[in-house]
């Protein structure tokens, strides 16, 4: 072979590409695909319920999917079902998650209060200021057509808050009130205060409070008149036969 043919072979053997063997060439992740954030068994659980009252108080109870909620935190989404079982099951565990946040938030108020009408005022207004802060998880704890209270996470929850509200009435009576049975007075005293914060919450959710609150003194909050009508007596004759 001359020496034209070696430089010609040589030459068409450095352009002749390698080939590189599939099972060695790392795969290529699809355009747009995200990672998942791995966790913990125990921290996915948490992690997802974490992401769902994100989604909650985002885009509302319409826009709450178990898609949604995995979407938001970062992993597959068959996550949410595998430890919820379904939405139910999910939202079950978000209002129980609410009521342990709002009671802790009752508990801290009254826990601060150094007087008794401040003791007296400090659970009212601790309900209503976590409504305002977390009106999303307020409205799912109360939506029980879509729970499930045989969930023992929402039930316990839902019981101690109960149990709080009776206490509280209990103190203002100077008496004890038991949770399983109660006196017809005693009912009356507990759906009265109930009622009038439950109903006072949802008016100011719901900004139907704002036509009040602009005929009243300039810089008058929700919060002074809640307490002007919390202290308020009730007064006035009743309507004759």
């Amino acid at each position: 072979m001359g020496k034209s043919e070696i430089r010609t072979e040589t030459a068409r053997g450095a352009r002749t590409p390698r080939k590189t063997s599939s099972a060695t060439r790392p795969a290529r992740r699809p355009a747009g695909a995200k990672t998942e954030t791995p966790y913990h068994h125990g921290d996915l659980r948490e992690a997802l319920l974490q992401a769902a009252e994100r989604v909650l108080e985002r885009d509302g109870l319409s826009g709450l999917t178990l898609r949604a909620v995995a979407r938001e935190a970062g992993v597959s989404h068959a996550a949410p079902t595998h430890h919820f079982g379904d939405l139910t099951g999910l939202l079950s565990e978000l209002a129980a998650v609410g009521f342990r946040q709002f009671n802790a938030a009752m508990a801290s108020a009254c826990d601060t209060a150094t007087t008794p009408l401040a003791r007296a005022l400090a659970r009212p207004k601790a309900y209503v200021a976590y409504a305002q802060a977390h009106p999303g998880m307020y409205s799912i704890m109360f939506r029980t057509e879509r729970l499930d209270y045989s969930r023992p996470s929402l039930n316990e929850a839902a019981e101690a808050s109960f149990a709080g509200l009776a206490n509280a009435i209990g103190m203002m009576r100077q008496e004890q009130i038991s949770e399983d049975s109660l006196t017809l007075n005693q009912g009356a005293a507990i759906a009265r205060a109930w009622s009038m914060v439950h109903g006072f919450t949802m008016l100011l959710l719901d900004g139907r409070l704002e036509d009040i609150l602009g005929r009243l003194p300039e810089g008058t909050t929700a919060e002074r008149l809640l307490e002007a009508m919390l202290t308020a007596p009730v007064t006035g004759k009743l309507p004759g036969p």
